[in-house]
């Protein structure tokens, strides 16, 4: 064999870079399914059965090319169940030459695979990611001599060299973003019509994967029967294709204004649904662009609405998957507030009598799936307010949810969810009291909490656990300029009310 192609779960592109020069005469495939890629996170069963039915997908694509493809099935007797083991089984049987890989989007992989390579004496060749508008280099160019990084000034570069939203040198509308009209929340009437989402039937495969799920991951986290929300995701191409269409038709236009609102038993809302097929390269990242920018120019959207979806794909993505290797391996020890506390049980159930937490999680849960504010100013600033172990909080957060890859998971919860990095990726904390979620949500209409008070028996906890945050944490909030107004507010409270909320504070804590 000449080469050997590595595909990993997240690479089920048919035109990426490892496939360059591919023959079918002297070049394979390889793909693996093992159990401690579900297993070293806890994995949900949502998450786990879309990683493999869509390789599987891709798998079977591959056949009908007539491709020689290695592959390695969960439940295969001689499945050793580790990647490394599978790829030296493989490379011990057909002695390639040369094994060759798109660069994956996850440190510990890479770093498997580097050792493999050096073990068995066999070259490996890393080539870049096509599906990204930048490179790791790029990034790392932009960032050298900076003293702050900045998701506005990334966003901006990219925005000029790849000509998204551009009217010569200026952006388009007269404004780079239009971040200020893109927060309103549904107002006491609640959303307006809302066409659902489309989600796809299981074909024979995808409910294969889902029996073998059920089976093997039994005890994992999440629910994937038909009896609740069962498993809709794209699997292959065409559908992530068709799911993106229905996204640009049918939500896009209201995207923008909604897109921070929340609602009770609403889990899908105004947005795409399509981070996951982007992850897994079932959509480049420049063909979602695209497709946003055309329905603006066709007049099919605002330019508050495409700009603040095209923002999170040629900003936000490129952003963190920068900060990501940028700081691998140490990013995913930093823990710059000493958040010590364990992550709370009700995390994997649901049971909690905060009524935004409890709808949050328990969509999840059955989903796989939560809008980016719920999992910022919900579960992730719960958390930041608790003092959870950041570690503990990125694991869940790698476990939950279908879009989950660590290159873009990790940074979001250290570094903006978590203020875990000291402030390298974000200027500030993202904290509040529970009158945020009151705005932007109707949750705390059902809860029996009052997000109004911070002590006593109806005291919301997410407003005892921001102004007990501020108090423990306000030597080094007074020294960051975007905190300053919340200090001074904290500066005219007595010392009889601040001990109070620390009381009240400590028994959140021993629940």
């Amino acid at each position: 064999m000449r080469n050997l192609i590595l595909v990993l779960g997240d690479q089920l592109n048919r035109d990426a870079s490892a496939f360059d020069g591919f023959d079918p005469k002297q070049d394979a495939v390889w793909m693996a399914e093992v159990d401690e890629e579900s297993t070293h996170i806890w994995s949900s069963k949502q998450r786990i059965a879309l990683f493999v039915s869509a390789m599987r997908h891709f798998a079977e694509s591959l056949r009908q090319e007539k491709v020689v493809l290695h592959y390695s099935k969960l439940d295969d007797p001689s499945n050793t169940q580790m990647l490394e083991g599978e790829l030296l089984r493989v490379t011990g049987q057909s002695k390639p030459n040369r094994l060759i890989m798109t660069a994956p989007g996850d440190w510990r992989v890479l770093e498997k695979i580097k050792q493999l390579s050096l073990q068995t004496g066999i070259e490996l060749e890393i080539r870049e990611d096509r599906y990204f508008f930048s490179t790791v280099r790029e990034f790392f160019e932009h960032a050298k001599g900076r003293k702050q990084l900045r998701l506005e000034y990334w966003y901006r570069e990219l925005r000029k060299k790849h000509s998204v939203l551009m009217d010569g040198d200026s952006p388009t509308g007269g404004e780079w973003n239009f971040d200020s009209e893109n927060r309103s929340s549904f107002g006491k009437e609640g959303p307006p019509p809302i066409p659902p989402p489309l989600r796809l039937k299981p074909d024979h495969i995808t409910q294969e994967v889902i029996k073998l799920v059920e089976s093997r991951f039994a005890s994992h986290p999440g629910s994937i029967a038909a009896s609740t929300s069962g498993f809709g995701w794209p699997v292959d191409r065409q559908q992530a294709l068709r799911v993106l269409n229905d996204f640009i038709q049918n939500r896009l236009p209201e995207f923008g204004l909604y897109q921070d609102a929340m609602w009770t038993d609403e889990p899908w809302l105004f947005h795409s649904h399509i981070a996951s097929a982007l992850n897994l390269k079932l959509l480049s990242a420049q063909e979602v662009v695209t497709a946003a920018e055309k329905a603006y120019h066709q007049g099919r959207a605002p330019i508050a609405a495409v700009e603040g979806f095209i923002r999170q794909i040629l900003g936000w993505r490129e952003y963190v998957r920068g900060i990501y290797w940028m700081n691998m391996p140490k990013y995913l020890e930093l823990n710059a507030l000493n958040a010590n506390q364990a992550l709370p049980a009700f995390f994997w159930d649901g049971n909690t009598p905060m009524h935004c937490l409890s709808q949050t999680i328990t969509q999840s849960l059955r989903t796989g799936y939560a809008h980016h504010i719920q999992r910022l100013m919900v579960t992730g600033l719960y958390a930041l307010l608790l003092g959870v172990k950041p570690k503990e909080i990125h694991a869940w957060y790698l476990s939950m949810y279908v879009d989950a890859v660590e290159w873009v998971e990790l940074p979001n919860v250290i570094g903006m969810s978590q203020f875990a990095d000291g402030g390298l990726m974000a200027s500030k904390p993202y904290i509040a009291t529970g009158k945020y979620i009151d705005r932007m949500s109707n949750y705390c209409k059902q809860c029996v909490f009052n997000p109004d008070q911070s002590t006593g028996p109806n005291a919301c906890p997410f407003t005892t656990l921001y102004w007990d945050f501020l108090i423990r944490h306000e030597s080094a909030m007074s020294k960051n300029p975007r905190m300053l107004m919340q200090v001074r507010n904290l500066g005219r409270m007595t010392d009889q009310t601040k001990q109070a909320i620390q009381d009240k504070a400590a028994e959140l804590r021993d629940l």
